[in-house]
């Protein structure tokens, strides 16, 4: 299997039960399989030092706004997005294997980001908060103000119609 950001070889590397990809001798990216970065994202959870520094300093630059092919599937391209809560971190992931490549460093910078899984669940509440609060709170405020419009109107025609004032004597039908 091949780096999908400089095309060396990978190596395999054995950690906290997982065998991750790494780019040793090229530019120090993580292949990670479906569901295995979630073992090893955690600040406390073990992971070997080589998997933290896969390649010495300085780690060359890649180009991360070249579309990258998925080293598993075939004429796969991986999609990037954010996986830190504050869109910080980018990484490349595979939309048919669920696989997910690190550039050099990302790693360590997700790590370091939070302590636990509840901290992250804080951070993502916060900055949810910041981001749509106001236009939550604006959409409140319109959607009360149209409730205390049909109010006075539901008043007014009250006022004119007979049922309001002469309860039960319409043979059609009052409140």
């Amino acid at each position: 299997m091949n780096c999908p950001a400089c095309s060396n070889p990978l190596s395999q590397l054995a950690t906290n039960g997982i065998t991750v990809d790494v780019c040793r001798d090229g530019c120090g990216g993580i292949w990670f399989d479906n569901f295995e970065l979630d073992k090893v994202d955690e600040s406390f959870e073990p992971v070997s030092d080589g998997l933290l520094q896969v390649c010495p300093e300085p780690a060359p630059v890649m180009d991360t706004s070249v579309r990258r092919a998925c080293p598993c599937c075939d004429d796969m391209v991986m999609m990037r997005h954010f996986v830190s809560v504050r869109r910080e971190i980018e990484v490349d992931e595979c939309p048919s294997c669920g696989g997910i490549f690190l550039d050099n460093g990302e790693l360590m910078a997700i790590r370091s980001q939070f302590a636990s899984q509840d901290e992250r669940t804080d951070a993502a509440r916060e900055f949810f908060a910041e981001l749509f609060d106001a236009d939550l709170q604006a959409q409140a405020e319109k959607s009360q103000d149209a409730v205390r419009r049909s109010r006075r109107f539901a008043r007014m025609l009250k006022l004119i119609l007979p049922s309001a004032w002469i309860k039960g004597k319409q043979p059609w039908g009052a409140y």
